[in-house]
């Protein structure tokens, strides 16, 4: 399997309602060019796209290739399951909606500790593994947003039922303290030698739009090379990652990713440096580590109640910062603010918190954000 996946999370947008703004035609563009260069690992979940994620990849996939032509993993929300009989609901209706028989993988979704302590109250490992018997999953895992401290526990008491987890692996977050994707990765592909499946490679396209200087940094090095290739490389060479998902959104960055995942080369050594030398200018530049997944904002989580697109201001604010305040980033900030609610209507409910996968202070940073753009 070529290690670059088709992340269904960031598709491309138009104005019909009916598939709550995906537009179809060039979604259905894009898949046809991932399958026809030899690619085949789709990842979707219950939550993308407000719930459509999943029957896009029914209609554009399922439904117009055979089975041996795709892999597809989606996931199990477990914020949305209640009692025991819930996973066999949700699971059933996935299946439905992704038009298949099995996932090829199969994981719970975001965990952190509270969910791992509510997959086990619920029992879902052991539905995993029921379904796993069934032949309905091929490959059962999870993918995690929480510490080193709470994987290692997690997986002291189910490594034995997962085959693959699913990390945040990128150059920037490599050594964080809030991230840890490098103790992340040591503790599941060194220690328990898993499958490493790779979720925001791009950290939500903040490692594609860099600030100049350090652009000029990767572009001295390779300068054939897009900005976003050096992280999509940088996860793919490390050990035991099979796959390193890209939430494409246009037919040009879908092309420019296989351009060089097609024959892949892992980075050489000196490349490796020059990653980290433009990591270390990176990291000033972003103000808020938000990768644009909406699980704040998305109607399935709950929503935000004053219906403010955080992490569009939360782009701007980072911009601005990159860059200068400019005209163009102030009238963005108004129509954004035109479309939903802004950051000064904030209720403080601390809904979006508690689905935020980064622990970003969404309240805090909201207010900083209005300062900046009063």
């Amino acid at each position: 399997m070529n290690k670059l996946g088709f992340g269904l999370m960031r598709l491309p947008y138009s104005d019909d309602k009916t598939w709550n703004n995906i537009d179809l035609e060039k979604t259905r563009d894009m898949v046809d060019a991932y399958i026809a260069n030899g690619f085949s690992y789709f990842d979707t979940a219950w939550v993308y796209h407000g719930g459509m994620s999943e029957t896009v990849f029914g209609e554009l996939v399922a439904k117009r290739y055979p089975r041996e032509k795709f892999q597809v993993t989606t996931k199990m929300p477990l914020w949305n399951v209640n009692e025991t009989a819930d996973f066999e609901k949700i699971f059933n209706e996935q299946l439905k909606k992704c038009g298949v028989e099995y996932f090829d993988y199969y994981f719970l979704h975001a965990m952190n500790k509270g969910l791992f302590e509510k997959a086990e109250k619920l029992g879902g490992f052991e539905f995993m593994q029921k379904m796993k018997a069934e032949g309905k999953i091929k490959h059962p895992g999870f993918s995690f947003h929480d510490s080193p401290e709470v994987l290692e526990w997690a997986l002291e008491r189910h490594h034995q039922e997962v085959e693959l987890i699913q990390l945040q692996i990128n150059y920037i977050d490599w050594e964080s303290n809030d991230v840890a994707g490098r103790r992340c990765y040591e503790i599941a592909a060194g220690k328990y030698n898993k499958w490493i499946s790779v979720m925001e490679p791009l950290k939500g396209g903040n490692l594609a739009n860099v600030t100049p200087a350090a652009a000029e940094v990767l572009k001295a090095r390779q300068p054939d090379l897009s900005i976003a290739s050096w992280g999509i490389r940088y996860a793919a060479s490390l050990d035991n990652v099979i796959v390193v998902l890209s939430g494409m959104s246009n037919m040009e960055q879908l092309e420019d990713n296989m351009s060089y995942m097609k024959d892949f080369k892992p980075l050489a050594a000196d490349e490796k440096e020059v990653v980290e030398k433009a990591g270390q200018i990176i990291k000033s530049s972003i103000l808020v580590p938000c990768t644009g997944c909406h699980y704040c904002t998305d109607e399935t989580t709950g929503g935000c109640p004053m219906k403010i697109d955080i992490p569009r201001f939360f782009q701007l604010y980072n911009d601005q910062n990159k860059y200068t305040l400019t005209n163009g980033l102030k009238w963005n900030y108004g129509e954004a603010a035109k479309k939903g609610g802004s950051p000064a209507d904030c209720i403080g409910c601390g809904h979006c918190e508690g689905h935020c996968p980064q622990k970003i202070k969404i309240i805090d940073e909201l207010k900083k954000v209005r300062e900046v753009f009063a």
